[in-house]
Parts: C-alpha cells; sequence; structure tokens
C-alpha cells in the first residue's frame, strides 16, 4: 500500500474501504507499530503534556499541588509530567528546554524563589521561548513578573494567612510569638514574615528580632530552631511555625524540655498537611489550598487561543483552629 493510504486508515479521518483498514490494523499489531508523538505535535494533531517542574517532590505540600496538576490534566485528556530540580539553576533552564522541546503545553514552575535580576531575566527568557513553541509558562506559588510577558501566575495569600495565625495567638492574649521562618531571601518566607509583622503593628505590640529566627522548612530545623531559643532562655509564650513540619519540630523540642503544647506554650503552624488534624494536640494552622493551586495552574495554562483573561489569580488561605492555642498561663 501507499503511504497515504496507511496514513488515512490509522488517521481515521478520511474514507478507506473496510478491508483495507483491517489489513493496515493487522500490520500495526504484528509489528507493534506506534505513531510517532513527535511528528504528531509538529503537525498539531496531538495535545501537548503538562509539565509540572518543582524543587523538591518529597514535601506533602508540593506533593498536593502535583495531585491537582494531575486531576486536571487527566480531566483534560492531557498527560502530566513530574520534573525534579533539586534547586540547580541548570537543571531548571535544561529542563524547561527539554519540555520546549517536548511541546508541552504548558511548564509550570513551583514553589518560592529568590527575586532578584538573574531569576526575573531567566523567567523572562523562559516565557518568550515557550511562547515561540506555542507554549505557556505558569508561575505557582511564585509572584508575578511584569505585566508584558506572557505568563501566568497562581499563587496564594501567604500574607493574609501568616497575619491571620499571629492574629489569632495575639487575640488569645500571647505578646511574645516566636516566629519560625524560612530562608528570608525566598518569596514566601518574605510574605510570611511580612504578614507576622503587620499582626504585630496591628496589635501595637513592637517587633522583637530575637522573636523572628529564620532557618529551613524542615521539622529538623524548627526542632534545632526551638531547642536553642529554650537553651537560650528566650522568652516565649506562643511558636508560630512557617510551615507544618517546622511545627512537628517545634513541638518534639518543646516535649523534649519538659512543657506541654498548649498548656505551657501555644503552637501554630501553616500548610494544614493531612496530618496536622491527627496530631496530639491537633494542630492549629493555615490551610493552603494545595491541590486547587495546581487544578487552577492547569486550567488557566489550557484557556486556548483567546487571551488571557487571568494572568495572575491568587487563592485565599484559612485558619484552621484546633487543639495547640489556649491563652497563656
Amino acid at each position: 500500500m501507499s503511504v497515504a493510504t496507511v496514513s488515512r486508515a490509522l488517521a481515521g479521518n478520511y474514507p478507506v474501504s473496510e478491508a483495507t483498514r483491517a489489513r493496515v490494523m493487522a500490520a500495526v499489531e504484528s509489528l507493534h507499530y506506534v505513531v510517532n508523538v513527535h511528528a504528531k505535535a509538529l503537525s498539531g494533531k496531538v495535545a501537548g503534556p503538562i509539565a509540572m517542574v518543582l524543587q523538591d517532590i518529597t514535601g506533602p505540600s508540593l506533593a498536593h499541588v502535583a495531585a491537582g496538576v494531575e486531576q486536571e490534566a487527566a480531566t483534560r485528556g492531557r498527560l502530566s509530567l513530574v520534573c525534579v530540580t533539586h534547586n540547580d539553576p541548570d537543571r531548571e533552564d535544561a529542563l524547561v528546554q527539554l519540555m520546549r522541546e517536548q511541546h508541552a503545553a504548558a511548564v509550570i514552575l513551583v514553589g518560592g524563589a529568590v527575586l532578584d535580576d538573574a531569576y526575573h531575566e531567566r523567567m523572562a527568557e523562559y516565557a518568550r521561548a515557550l511562547e515561540s513553541a506555542g507554549s505557556r509558562l505558569v508561575l505557582c506559588g511564585r509572584p508575578p513578573l511584569p505585566s508584558s510577558l506572557p505568563v501566568t501566575v497562581v499563587d496564594y495569600d501567604n500574607r493574609g494567612g501568616a497575619f491571620q495565625a499571629v492574629d489569632h495567638l495575639l487575640g488569645m492574649g500571647h505578646r511574645r510569638v516566636l516566629f519560625l521562618g524560612g530562608d528570608p531571601l525566598m518569596s514566601s518566607a518574605e510574605q510570611r514574615r511580612s504578614g507576622y509583622r503587620q499582626a504585630l503593628r496591628a496589635h501595637d505590640i513592637p517587633y522583637t528580632e530575637e522573636l523572628d529566627v529564620a532557618g529551613q522548612y524542615t521539622r529538623v530545623s524548627g526542632y534545632q530552631r526551638t531547642r536553642a531559643g529554650l537553651k537560650e532562655g528566650l522568652d516565649f509564650t506562643a511558636v508560630f511555625a512557617g510551615t507544618d513540619m517546622v511545627a512537628v519540630g517545634a513541638l518534639a523540642a518543646l516535649r523534649e524540655a519538659g512543657l506541654s503544647v498548649p498548656g505551657d506554650v501555644s503552637l501554630v503552624g501553616f500548610d494544614d498537611v493531612p496530618f496536622a488534624a491527627d496530631l496530639t494536640p491537633a494542630l492549629t494552622t493555615v490551610r493552603v489550598p494545595y491541590e486547587d493551586l495546581g487544578r487552577t495552574a492547569v486550567r488557566l495554562a489550557l484557556e486556548g487561543e483567546k487571551p488571557f483573561a487571568d494572568d495572575h489569580v491568587v487563592l485565599g488561605t484559612q485558619l484552621m483552629i484546633r487543639q495547640s492555642v489556649r491563652p497563656p498561663k
């Protein structure tokens, strides 16, 4: 048979006799033939995948973003790909270029970033390169870029969530709140720090530098920072942890020192990961809609040919009040 006849039989979009189609499909089965997806992508006949690029896949919050991306992509008949950079900018560059070559419909970069000039230049280059290939850059959990760039931003209210958490503690009568924040160079960590300080101002409580302790968003870091504060005799009646994992570490350090939560020290986290409600006591924390974040990123990226009406969407956060906070003694 001619190449054209076989192509028409496989495509199913041109009249071909049943006998011819049967012969073609028999050959496909016996030869284990598969369609060249790259060729179909070049012709615009196949929907490109959704690529999610993140720094680390082991964190529970990022796993839920990935779940949201996969769910929405599957609903829309798209394959979803997960790529990990391990905080290596060169690897991120290579992955974005690879996804461009793979004709990904969208590349979703997830997680906070250091907002320096090099970052803005790199994101601008990504956005223009992906647009030239018919793709779309989506920043998920990151601040927006200049409006002239072809990029979609899906963020959540870090500052507002942190304000709710600290406002709740101060409203219960606490006046010295230890803040276990993240790396101050990271955008999300700085926004949470801003919410912490805003709540202090709202209650006319002076900012105390010794109570603002930066570090990594890990359980070990939460444990070490809390233990160090106790050893140094730091005076505080409540802890606001930058993430739930940090809160778990702080809880361990407080118990090791013979302090009860919330009897002696109140504790609030940030994220509302699945195990937060199962801790003893159940953790008061800020819920971030991580799965909605992933779903929204895919939905906005696949808006089609029409102009992107929602280039910057901010999802709300919610304070989940449980048993880890009570008024100070």
